[in-house]
């Protein structure tokens, strides 16, 4: 999973959270379980991340066949990363 934010300096507009899941993940019945996921994931994590950024998440193919607790733990991960100002390593 690779994880990229875009944090403006003072900003009022809502967290916008862009998914990017592609074939090489699988079918369409599997990219979109892969997407349903993120999205609720990412849901109960939005007040980890600074108001009006936007965050894109991309999903590499082993994504497909992680458990929702596996994508969970990358997405903490990627995102601790990320917030942390570490972007050579906000990829897992």
């Amino acid at each position: 999973m690779v994880v990229h934010l875009l944090s403006p300096a003072e900003c009022d507009e809502p967290t916008m959270v862009g998914f990017v899941v592609s074939k090489a993940v699988g079918n369409s019945v599997h990219r979109n379980l892969v997407k349903r996921r993120l999205r609720g994931s990412m849901a109960g994590r939005l007040d980890r991340v600074p108001t009006g950024s936007s965050v894109v998440v991309r999903a590499l193919p082993a994504a497909a066949a992680a458990s929702f607790a596996d994508l969970e733990r990358d997405l903490d991960s990627c995102l601790s990363r990320v917030l942390r100002g570490d972007a050579s390593r906000a990829r897992r």
